[in-house]
């Protein structure tokens, strides 16, 4: 009989006791599909007498997972832990070491460290796969470094975060505010321990720099991601969104332009009837750009049990069938590091703000525009009761550097009472 691909699994929470269920429930499926037997034969975990609902007894126990990491009865560390460094780097750097193949869910270690670490990986001969890090159970990994292998990537643009996504629907179903809805998805445990990593697009970011990375062959840089949150975007933004035939979603875009790679996460206008635009709840949505393939739209659940584990034996079975492959589509060392884009491509842009109600106040937030060289497609005041009026603009094409300039020069009128927000419209 083949000899069984036998895994070490560093961490048992959600994602981890997904794994042990899947290969516990579908040992004669996974076998059949895989060709040999995959078998767990050692555990890690913060603690060992925790009841998960699963049955570890039978499995080795290891209270360190660099001891796991470096057993010799483990061919691959599967590392559920979590962290961009602490034990779960020390537990990847030990397999790679010991030339084990590795396979995480950890998008927050692979855009810190993820170039390095595959650097090590391949001059060691061992294989990193990350296909769970990103958007759950969607393979969009697979999808860049296999199946649109041929095209020349154009764009990656998506929706990363079902946390974020969820909260913009509520918003808009329910008529909530953010922190109504807030407090809402923290009691439903939607929201990591530190709920900045979600809502201010910091576990986004993660995900889209390494898909950056394998669609345009250039190092992984998380710093060169630019970030922004929907802290900001209140209930007033999403009904005057929807008036106007558009979403707001917690975007993230990669292209590569004349000005260099563009790569940005933030909050978004985008057509309600598109794809994007539709999606609702907690649900990820990727769209990739080929040049050959077109456009192709993936969409599933981004997070989960079920989901990510579900990607994570993507992985395992590709290992168990001999599959090999660079860590992100192409060899480590060959990659390059990208020129940052010097501005990002003109849009649209919704500006929402607060107008001292003053003779002449629309008059010189239009000077203000005019003097940055924005014209104005459409303007909007809404019915007030109080000393300030609500007013909402939208431009036609026009660079965010020039929209900076605009709104310092609005600053200085006198007549904008708190910051406005501005909000690309992107097209998709």
């Amino acid at each position: 009989m083949t000899e069984p691909l036998r895994l070490g699994i560093a961490g048992l929470g959600t994602v981890g006791t997904g794994v042990v269920r899947i290969v516990q429930r579908h040992a004669q499926i996974l076998e059949r599909r895989a060709g040999r037997p995959v078998e767990i034969t050692a555990v890690s975990a913060r603690t060992r007498d925790k009841d998960r609902g699963i049955r570890i007894a039978s499995y080795a126990w290891e209270d360190d997972p660099v001891a796991l990491a470096r057993r010799d009865d483990v061919d691959v560390l599967v590392e559920l832990m979590g962290g961009s460094d602490g034990p779960a780097k020390a537990a990847v750097e030990a397999a790679i070491a010991a030339g084990k193949d590795v396979v995480t869910a950890n998008k927050a270690m692979l855009a810190v460290h993820g170039q390095a670490l595959a650097e090590a990986a391949e001059a060691n001969g061992a294989v990193l796969r990350f296909e769970a890090a990103v958007a759950g159970g969607i393979p969009v990994v697979k999808a860049l470094t296999e199946g649109l292998a041929g095209n020349e990537v154009m764009r990656v643009m998506g929706v990363m975060n079902g946390t974020c996504n969820y909260i913009l629907t509520r918003m808009e179903s329910a008529g909530l505010t953010y922190e109504e809805v807030f407090a809402e998805a923290k009691a439903l445990g939607y929201l990591e321990a530190d709920p900045t990593l979600d809502v201010g697009g910091i576990d986004a970011g993660h995900k889209l720099a390494l898909l950056t990375a394998i669609a345009f062959g250039t190092r992984v840089d998380f710093d060169a991601v630019a970030i922004e949150g929907i802290e900001r975007v209140s209930i007033d933004d999403i009904r005057q969104a929807a008036d106007m035939g558009f979403r707001i979603k917690l975007l993230g875009v990669a292209q590569m332009t004349g000005r260099g790679l563009e790569c940005r996460m933030s909050p978004c206008l985008v057509p309600a009837g598109s794809s994007l635009g539709q999606l609702e709840a907690a649900t990820n949505m990727v769209v990739l750009e080929g040049d050959a393939a077109g456009q192709i739209v993936l969409q599933g659940a981004g997070a989960g049990e079920g989901p990510t584990a579900s990607a994570v034996m993507s992985d395992v079975l590709d290992l168990a069938r001999g599959t090999r492959l660079s860590t992100f589509g192409q060899p480590a060392a060959s990659m390059e590091a990208a020129p940052a884009a010097s501005a990002s491509a003109p849009a649209p842009y919704y500006l929402r703000l607060a107008l001292v109600d003053k003779p002449g106040a629309l008059a010189r937030i239009a000077t203000a525009l005019g003097d940055a060289g924005i014209s104005i497609d459409r303007m909007r005041q809404y019915g007030h009761a109080e000393a300030v009026a609500p007013v909402l603009i939208v431009t036609h094409r026009t660079s965010r550097a020039a929209l900076d300039q605009a709104v310092a020069g609005m600053d200085a009128t006198g007549v904008v009472s708190g910051s406005p927000v501005a909000l690309r419209i992107e097209e998709v």
